[in-house]
């Protein structure tokens, strides 16, 4: 069983100190003297997973201790930022005629920016809320049981809120990015704004919303936010008994895009710990220009340009690459001056600039990867940083795989003006839909057919990481914050119409007693099997992997599986 919380009464992930930092550690053994040692603080998520809040100038001597198998620094990841039911063959599995299947006794999680919870679709008929549970990470206020920040609202105290003719200040939570409003929307709004007209996937769901980041900063949330987030609902669906799917509507491009950072093998992990589903969208790379692949060999010097657009104060560079590969890296700036070239035995080097730093960072294997990263930081001192054409210049040594992919940062943090010169739409997929027992949701045009440009796309190579499904993503109608209806965009707005469908899935399966076990990696597995595919594309590809949503088509083969396994157990 996994350690209690502290209860220490303080919230450092809202107000930490100049030198303060929080880690992602996976360890073995007691590591209590280890923290107090250093004056560090932990919050023990999952097993043998924690959170420390340390001063980053004791990371050293934390890595240092035997106990700990490995440290990951905090990320930041961005919002990815429906007659759509029918063409995702979900109307008829809701009809009474049909499968009569809303969501009843299944939770919904929404992990994203928020919720207007004074929107009447995520109100019950006699006007009380359909959401157990707000936990508002951005606020300072009562915590949940077991956590040292933001602020928990109940059912009571919401329908309280609702009732007051000033309800923000009895809970004052509010979605102003309007994300999570449209993405709950989706999943499991149940229309009474527009009598009935906008229904999402699962109007009866129970509805639990985790508004991520911290104080400040609303537009996105560190990886250790949405890793308490995940905890924390999971935790909840097991108090209640029941079934939850959950939706993270989240993406970042620093990482390997393997699958192998703490952060998704918690990610992993944490999955299987309860009657659970998780749907991730694959993000909005697929046309954004910032993945380039290449291949390099012995004693070539290769080089590699990209935009940097204007306005920007920060940015990264991720290159991974084989260990066994030996490469020096120079950047030529946007002025044709030089960095020097950084080669290994730096590990570590500061290069200073007129109105910026960069840092480069020689990484090495971990105890889940072979790969080496080479990250890159550029982070501006007075104005913006310069404006202009970049080149990364590789100078290789001795070569022995020499395949290698950088990634810039998201769309979502970059915007559009920054992007590779020869960039690759492959292999765009963000973190963490990388992770394992995840249902990864790619994007599409439902009213043409066509894979969203945007849309996150897979690798091409074979047995690789590929979206699992394809829905719609183009001109969504959800409910917006502030009341009505707005039209949305993006692959985060195609992953709450799979998370809508996995809880009426479980509804059948679980609450209805017909697949007790229809949870997890069955969920998707059934995902995949039902989808529709179009006879002139090869299946599964990096665009649509297994193809369109369609849960009419899903929900029968649930059915022939039934029928087939209640024949075979009835002839033993």
């Amino acid at each position: 069983m996994p350690k209690k919380y502290k209860s220490t009464p303080r919230s450092r992930m809202f107000k930490p100190s100049v030198n303060e930092i929080e880690v992602i550690a996976k360890f073995n053994g007691n590591i209590e003297g280890i923290l107090k040692e250093l004056g560090a603080e932990a919050e023990y998520i999952y097993e043998n997973y924690v959170i420390i809040t340390i001063d980053k100038r004791k990371l050293g001597r934390l890595n240092s201790y035997p106990e700990i198998v490995h440290l990951e620094l905090q990320k930041n990841l961005y919002l990815n930022g429906p007659n759509n039911l029918r063409n995702s063959c979900i109307t008829y599995v809701q009809r009474s005629n049909g499968f009569d299947l809303r969501g009843k006794d299944v939770i919904i999680a929404i992990i994203d920016s928020g919720i207007d919870y004074m929107h009447p679709d995520f109100q019950n008929s006699d006007g009380t809320s359909r959401i157990l549970f707000i936990w508002d990470q951005t606020q300072m206020g009562s915590p949940p049981i077991g956590f040292t920040g933001g602020a928990e609202y109940n059912n009571q105290q919401i329908n309280n809120a609702m009732q007051s003719p000033n309800p923000y200040q009895v809970v004052p939570s509010v979605d102003t990015n309007g994300h999570g409003t449209g993405v709950a929307g989706i999943a499991a709004g149940n229309g009474r704004a527009s009598a009935g007209v906008n229904l999402g996937v699962a109007p009866e769901a129970d509805i639990i919303v985790v508004k991520v980041g911290y104080k400040g900063y609303e537009s996105f949330a560190r990886s250790t936010e949405l890793m308490r987030a995940l905890k924390y609902v999971i935790d909840k669906a097991k108090r209640f008994y029941k079934p939850i799917s959950i939706n993270m509507s989240f993406g970042m491009n620093e990482g390997s895009h393997k699958g192998d950072s703490l952060f998704e093998t918690f990610i992993a992990e944490i999955s299987t710990e309860w009657k659970t589903s998780i749907s991730i969208p694959t993000g909005n790379e697929g046309a954004a220009g910032h993945h380039y692949s290449g291949k390099i060999e012995t004693n070539q010097v290769k080089e590699i340009e990209f935009f940097n657009g204007g306005g920007l104060d920060s940015i990264y560079l991720s290159l991974w690459k084989n260990f066994a590969d030996s490469f020096d890296i120079e950047l030529i700036f946007t002025d044709g001056s030089s960095s020097g070239v950084i080669s290994i035995e730096n590990q570590t080097k500061t290069v200073r600039r007129p109105n910026a730093v960069i840092n480069f960072f020689y990484g090495q294997p971990t105890h889940y990867s072979q790969a080496q990263e080479i990250y890159i930081v550029a982070n501006s001192t007075t104005a913006p940083l310069s404006e202009g054409i970049t080149k990364i210049r590789l100078i290789a040594h001795t070569i022995v795989d020499g395949n290698f992919d950088i990634w810039l940062p998201t769309i979502e943090e970059v915007g559009e003006d920054t992007f590779f010169a020869e960039p690759s739409i492959y292999n765009t997929l963000t973190i963490p839909s990388t992770a394992a027992n995840v249902t990864r949701v790619a994007g599409y045009n439902d009213r043409v057919g066509n894979i969203a440009i945007f849309s996150g796309r897979g690798d091409i190579i074979p047995n690789s990481i590929i979206p699992d499904i394809a829905a719609p993503a183009v001109g969504i109608i959800s409910t917006k914050s502030g009341g009505g209806y707005d039209s949305f965009t993006g692959t985060s707005f195609a992953a709450p119409f799979v998370t809508g469908s996995a809880a009426l899935m479980m509804e059948w399966g679980i609450i209805n007693d017909n697949d007790p076990f229809l949870y997890g990696e069955r969920v998707t597995a059934f995902l995949r099997k039902g989808a529709t595919r179009r006879k002139d594309i090869v299946y599964p590809n990096a665009s649509f992997g297994y193809g369109t949503l369609c849960l009419e088509n899903t929900m029968n083969y649930l059915v022939e599986y039934r029928l087939g396994a209640d024949y075979f157990w009835l002839q033993i």
